[in-house]
């Protein structure tokens, strides 16, 4: 049976990566099993071959699926390998992110694609939308702004780490914490920052696209340090006023009968 696809600001592979998930999750095709030929897969969602193509990577990279070369796709269990995300803490993970999409974002610069570029201008063009809106908190445009970009990279290792990077982002409490209350703080400076790694991008100047990104991080590295800062004063604060109450003058007077 044929899917019918709406046209929007998402591309066609993108979609099709989404109904294939579906159908992967739901038992359709469990791990082991070689999925229909390209050819096949084309006439059941009635888009190109290419779209096929490209939305295979992009399962591959998900860890979803295997292509053995002469041999066809095959489903593969998926692998969580950040099950306990209490191991990690949000200031690593705030600097793995530094590290690895500042250079990823310097990469890109030399040779991103004008339909990538369209591509991170539309997730720019939601981020906006999610803006005026007061929707300061949504990770969807955000992530697939980073997505495109990593992309762009055409390093398949990369774009797993980013990946990856981003789900202990959103399976860590603290990070989601800091993260919104960074969102909610000041969108229009969530925006510029964004901007900037776009602008850099379309200039496809390296150094400027690493120096946009590191700087779109280092405000959530100081929000982290501020948040820390806040919860360790909060907690001296609290261990003082109990041990007023413990040690206090009335509470000796009630207990003696003065």
């Amino acid at each position: 049976m044929k899917t019918a696809f709406l046209s929007n600001s998402r591309r066609i592979y993108q979609q099709v990566v989404e109904k294939m998930l579906a159908l992967l999750d739901s038992g359709e095709y469990p791990p082991g099993v070689r999925l229909p030929s390209e050819r096949e897969l084309s006439e059941m969602f009635d888009v190109s071959r290419p779209s096929i193509r490209e939305a295979i990577i992009a399962l591959e990279v998900m860890g979803r699926v295997s292509v053995r070369t002469g041999s066809g796709v095959y489903v593969i269990e998926p692998v969580n390998t950040f099950t306990d995300t209490k191991e990690f803490s949000p200031f690593e993970l705030t600097e793995a992110r530094v590290l690895v999409e500042g250079e990823a974002a310097a990469l890109a610069a030399t040779m991103i694609t004008d339909d990538q570029l369209e591509e991170l201008r539309n997730a720019y063009r939601d981020m906006v939308r999610e803006n005026e809106e007061g929707n300061l908190t949504s990770e969807r445009a955000d992530r697939k702004f980073h997505e495109v970009i990593s992309r762009a990279t055409n390093n398949r290792v990369l774009m797993s780490t980013i990946a990856k990077l981003w789900d202990i982002q959103g399976q860590s409490p603290d990070i989601q914490y800091v993260h919104k209350s960074v969102c909610r703080k000041d969108g229009q400076k969530r925006l510029a920052e964004h901007k900037a790694i776009l602008q850099a991008l379309e200039a496809r100047d390296a150094n400027a696209a690493r120096r946009a990104m590191r700087l779109h991080f280092s405000r959530s590295l100081n929000a982290l340090h501020d948040a820390s800062e806040a919860k360790a004063v909060e907690v001296v604060r609290r261990e003082i006023s109990e041990r007023r109450k413990r040690f206090s003058i009335d509470r000796l007077e009630e207990g003696t009968g003065f």
